[in-house]
């Protein structure tokens, strides 16, 4: 042995039975796996005794298997029958009437209906692409608001609801006519791009997805400022990235209100995300000072077990049957009335060729008597917090 260790040839040899050992292991493994996948009386007197060796394989092997089963079933979707989910509803419909400030949050699923595929569903990007199959980019300018959306809406015009948090990018909030001020978009809006050299930071409205040159850690859209000619970014906060902007975050505003809510409304979340966020929980509070919690999801979320009540139901499903117990009546969307045609900024000459995203139109219908709508030539330039609400609508109908 040479001073100071073993030598090459020993250090190789020990290599060489490590590796033994843990093939050894690796078939024992297997040869395990395979005779408890019988049945008990199907095992020959060899394979129960093999098994009796190797208590600590048997043990590792049925807890995989437990939590393959439980995460198997925490991806199931499930339904509750007509009659439970309208019994749901109508003790539902009792917290939104007796509470003193409601904040919704909400996810991809109340999107799907618009044909915006979610995350974490049988068909979600996520569940696509772990099994190894692709995932067709879904055509966002045709996405309108859904019946969730309005209903919202219609909620916070009745003073029902105080505030929105919204895990989603797809602007369809903004576009259902909620005010800019009761929105909180964490993770940004496809439809905005900001100078962050002005102060406050400018803001700029489009009627396109400003993301298509866009990615993780990358944020530059192309275009300038009209102001300053800094490079523009967009709002979008990626997986692994801290959202810092003021709008359209909006954070103070979303933690203003989780710490004023006494009930919290989720609609379409998986929660897996939100859950990382403990300051829209109020955890610093004992739990009897908590809000309530209301949850619309098709699947398990982490949040179930301190929920009042667990509504299984698809989010459309659900907000018709809510809206009908209150009595409201569910505005009908109009793109003559959509709120983005005037809040956008227009592009500047030279500006038309930075990108190649399908823009947004207003219907090639008149619009209906009573709906006029803003010219998108004199849209304001928006700044920061600055950013204008939305008008009431003149018309609405109920969706059916």
């Amino acid at each position: 042995m040479a001073a100071g260790g073993p030598s090459r040839s020993e250090r190789k040899a020990a290599e060489r039975v490590r590796r033994l050992r843990e093939e050894q292991q690796r078939e024992r493994l297997r040869q395990v796996s395979r005779i408890l996948r019988k049945a008990a009386a199907e095992r020959s007197a060899e394979e129960g005794r093999l098994l009796a060796e190797s208590e600590d394989l048997v043990t590792e092997l049925q807890g995989r298997s437990r939590r393959r089963e439980g995460l198997k079933r925490r991806q199931e979707e499930v339904c509750d029958d007509p009659e439970e989910l309208r019994r749901k509803v109508r003790e539902l419909a009792g917290a939104v009437r007796n509470a003193k400030y409601l904040v919704v949050y909400t996810g991809a699923g109340i999107s799907t209906a618009a044909s915006i595929p979610d995350y974490r569903g049988p068909h979600g990007v996520w569940t696509l692409l772990q099994k190894g199959r692709s995932v067709s980019a879904a055509d966002l300018s045709e996405a309108e608001p859904t019946l969730t959306h309005m209903s919202i809406a219609r909620l916070h015009e009745q003073k029902l609801v105080q505030h929105v948090v919204s895990q989603n990018c797809d602007g369809l909030h903004l576009r259902s006519g909620l005010p800019r001020t009761a929105i909180s978009e964490l993770h940004g809006n496809m439809y905005i791009e900001v100078c962050t050299a002005c102060t406050p930071n400018r803001e700029y409205v489009r009627v396109f997805d400003v993301t298509e040159r866009t990615a993780l850690h990358r944020h530059q859209t192309g275009r300038a400022c009209h102001k300053c000619g800094a490079q523009l970014r967009d709002t979008i906060v990626h997986f692994g990235e801290r959202g810092t902007l003021g709008q359209p975050l909006n954070w103070e505003a979303a933690t203003e209100a989780a710490s004023k809510a006494d009930t919290i409304l989720c609609l379409g979340s998986s929660l897996k995300v939100l859950k990382k966020y403990p300051r829209l929980w109020c955890m610093t509070k004992p739990p009897s000072r908590r809000p309530k919690l209301y949850i619309v999801n098709l699947q398990w979320t982490p949040k179930d077990d301190w929920a009042a009540l667990k509504l299984h139901g698809k989010c459309d499903d659900v907000m018709q049957l809510l809206m009908d117990e209150l009595g409201l009546e569910i505005p009908r969307y109009s793109r003559w009335q959509d709120p983005i045609f005037a809040l956008a900024t227009p592009l500047r000459a030279g500006e038309e060729g930075t990108h190649s995203r399908k823009s947004l139109c207003r219907s090639r219908e008149e619009p209906p008597p009573g709906e006029r709508a803003a010219p998108l030539s004199s849209a304001p330039v928006l700044g920061g917090w600055f950013g204008r609400g939305c008008t009431k609508r003149t018309k609405r109908k109920k969706v059916t």
